[in-house]
C-alpha cells in the first residue's frame, strides 16, 4: 500500500513541536477586547461560535464506550516446513531436485548411519495485536480481516483484563472487516453502529483502541473529508480524521458524539508508521451490510454486473460528447454475465443503476455489490450519443470469482515470427500489422481477441507510450467503428482529423482479451 499502513502494532515514536493557532481573527478580537474595550471590536473579528472550540470535555462518552472495545490478539503457527526449514531457492535453478530430496530424506530419518535422528518439526509463532468492539451482549465482536489474518487462535482481552478464545464466524478482505465470537459468562457491554452517511467534515470524532498494545487509548478529531479512495480495494469509501490512529488501533470504532460507530479505523497514511494526523475508517455504511451477511452466511454475498470498467477523463468525454465527466466507461463485459446477457457493450458509459447516478466509475462497483443477488434493476446508458436503459438480472459476484479460480491455465504455442508478407502501417506513434496467426503466436494472443490490428512498435514519446500502449496489443476500434487492417488505422485517424476531432478513441486489448479506452490527442 506504499505510505498507506493498516494500524498494526509497532515501535514507539515520539514527536515534539508547536501548533498553529486554530484561529487568529479570535486571538486577535480577544486582544483587542483586553486593550479597548467590546465596543472596539471590528465587526470581522467577532468572538467564535460556540461549536468552535470543540466540546468541554469527552469524559463522559469515553468512559460510557470504552468498555465495549476490546484488545484483539492473533496468533499464526507455522511448522518448521511451512516457515523456511529449508534454505529456499529460485524455481527453476539445477539443484531443486537436489535439495528436494536432501531434506525429504532428512526429515524422514532416512539420511544414512551417520545421521542423527530427525527432530520433530520445531512451530514458529507469529503474534499481532489489534483492536475490536463489541457489537452483541452475547460476544459478537467486529475488528479488522487483517488483525487476524490468517491466524490459528485468536483471543480478545477486555479492559478489566478476561481474555476469552474467539471463533470467526466470517471474514472478508475487500473491505476489511471480521466477525467474531466469544463466549462470555454474563453479557458484554455493547455499542451500537450509527448513521455514518450524516456525518459531515468538521464533526468531532473520538477513535478508542489500544495502539502499540499499550492499553485502552482514547483521542480525538475531526472528519477531515470523506469518501477517500485509497486504493486499498474495490469498495474504497474511506473517512479520514486527524484523531490519532496508530499500530495497534486498526479494527477500534470511531465513535460519533452519541456514541455511536461511525467507522472502524482501518489505515493511516504515514512515513513512519505512527500517526501523523491522516487516519482513515471504513464508514458504518459500508460495513454493516457485510456484517450482516458474515453473521448470516458466514460468507458474503455481492451483487455482480459482469463488466469491465475505466474512468471516463476530459478527453473521453469530449470524444463521446458526454458534456462532462460522469459515469463509468465499460472496457468489456464478461461472455457469462448478466450485462452480456442484457446487451451491454464495450464502448457504453453507465450513468444510472438502479436510479442511482453514477458520478465516477469508482462508484458503480460499490453500489452493484451493495445490491440483492437476482434483482432486476435498470441501467441507463449513454451509445452513440444517445440514452438508453437496460433491465438486468444480478448474478453473485462470489460465483463468477470461484468459476475463475477453477479455470486451467493452458500453455501458449510456441514463440514465431508473424508472416513475413505482414502489411504495416504507421499512424498515432505506432507500427501495425495484421492479426495473423504468426502474429498470434508471437505476442501469445488469446482466440478471444478475434479481430483488429497488433501494435508492432511504440515511440517512445508519443502520447501512446503515455498511456501504456505496447508492442503486442490489439486495436480493435478507433471511436467506436472497428478496424481489420492496419490501413484502415490511417484512414479513420485522417477522416477524424478533417472532421475536426482533436483526438481519437481507441479500444485496446491486450493478449489476454482484457480491454481499455485510450483517448490518444492528434499532435
Amino acid at each position: 500500500m506504499g505510505l498507506f499502513k493498516t494500524a498494526r502494532r509497532g515501535a514507539i515514536a515520539s514527536a515534539a513541536g508547536g501548533a498553529a493557532p486554530r484561529n487568529a481573527c479570535s486571538l486577535l478580537a480577544i486582544a483587542a477586547v483586553l486593550m479597548f474595550g467590546a465596543a472596539s471590536v471590528a465587526p470581522g473579528l467577532g468572538a467564535p461560535p460556540a461549536y468552535a472550540k470543540g466540546p468541554d470535555s469527552l469524559a463522559d462518552l469515553a468512559a460510557d464506550v470504552s468498555d465495549a472495545v476490546v484488545n484483539i490478539s492473533a496468533t499464526q503457527t507455522m511448522d518448521e516446513k511451512r516457515s523456511g526449514g529449508a534454505p529456499q531457492l529460485e524455481p527453476g535453478t539445477p539443484f531443486d531436485d537436489l535439495f528436494e530430496e536432501f531434506f525429504r530424506r532428512r526429515q524422514q530419518g532416512q539420511g544414512g548411519p551417520d545421521q542423527p535422528t530427525p527432530r520433530a518439526p520445531r512451530e514458529r509463532k507469529s503474534n499481532s495485536l489489534g483492536s475490536g468492539f463489541v457489537v452483541d451482549p452475547s460476544g459478537i465482536i467486529i475488528t479488522n480481516n487483517h488483525v487476524i489474518a490468517d491466524a490459528n487462535d485468536v483471543t480478545v482481552i477486555f479492559t478489566d483484563g478476561q481474555k476469552l478464545k474467539a471463533e470467526v464466524l466470517g471474514k472478508d478482505s475487500k473491505v476489511d472487516v471480521a466477525v467474531l465470537k466469544v463466549k462470555p459468562d454474563k453479557p458484554l457491554k455493547a455499542v451500537k453502529f450509527g448513521d455514518s452517511d450524516k456525518m459531515r467534515v468538521g464533526d468531532w470524532v473520538i477513535a478508542v483502541g489500544n495502539p502499540f498494545g499499550l492499553g485502552g487509548t482514547v483521542t480525538a478529531g475531526i472528519i477531515s473529508a470523506l469518501k477517500r479512495n485509497i486504493d486499498s480495494g474495490p469498495y474504497d469509501n474511506y473517512f479520514q480524521t486527524d484523531a490519532a490512529i496508530n499500530k495497534g488501533n486498526s479494527g477500534g470504532p470511531l465513535f460519533n458524539m452519541a456514541g455511536e460507530v461511525v467507522g472502524i479505523n482501518t489505515a493511516i497514511l504515514s512515513p513512519s508508521g505512527g500517526s501523523i494526523g491522516i487516519g482513515f475508517s471504513t464508514p458504518a455504511a459500508t460495513v454493516t451490510p457485510v456484517i450482516d451477511q458474515l453473521q448470516k452466511f458466514g460468507e458474503t454475498r455481492r451483487g455482480w454486473l459482469g463488466v469491465r470498467i475505466q474512468n471516463v477523463d476530459d478527453t473521453i468525454a469530449e470524444t463521446l460528447n458526454l458534456g462532462s465527466v460522469r459515469g463509468a466507461l465499460v472496457a468489456g463485459a464478461d461472455d457469462k454475465g448478466p450485462a452480456k446477457a442484457a446487451g451491454i457493450e464495450a464502448g457504453d458509459v453507465i450513468l444510472k443503476f438502479d436510479g442511482v447516478p453514477i458520478k465516477e466509475s469508482h462508484d458503480l462497483p460499490k453500489i452493484v455489490a451493495s445490491a440483492p443477488v437476482g434483482k432486476d434493476v435498470e441501467v441507463v446508458l449513454l451509445r452513440q450519443g444517445k440514452e438508453i436503459t437496460k433491465t438486468i438480472k444480478l448474478g453473485r459476484l462470489e460465483d463468477n470469482e470461484k468459476q475463475k479460480a477453477a479455470l486451467t491455465v493452458r500453455p501458449g504455442d510456441d514463440d514465431k515470427p508473424p508472416a513475413a508478407n505482414a502489411s504495416m502501417e504507421r499512424a498515432l506513434g505506432m507500427a501495425f500489422s495484421g492479426l495473423n496467426d504468426g502474429a498470434r503466436r508471437k505476442y501469445s494472443i488469446k482466440q478471444s481477441v478475434a479481430a483488429g490490428v497488433i501494435v508492432t512498435d511504440v515511440e517512445p514519446d508519443s502520447g501512446a507510450a503515455e498511456k501504456h500502449i505496447q508492442p503486442g496489443d490489439v486495436i480493435m476500434e478507433i471511436n467506436q467503428e472497428p478496424v481489420k487492417e492496419p490501413a484502415d488505422v490511417a484512414k479513420k485517424v485522417a477522416k477524424l482529423k478533417d472532421d475536426g476531432k482533436k483526438s481519437a478513441l481507441l479500444l485496446v486489448a491486450n493478449g489476454q482479451g482484457e480491454m481499455r479506452f485510450v483517448a490518444l490527442p492528434f499532435p
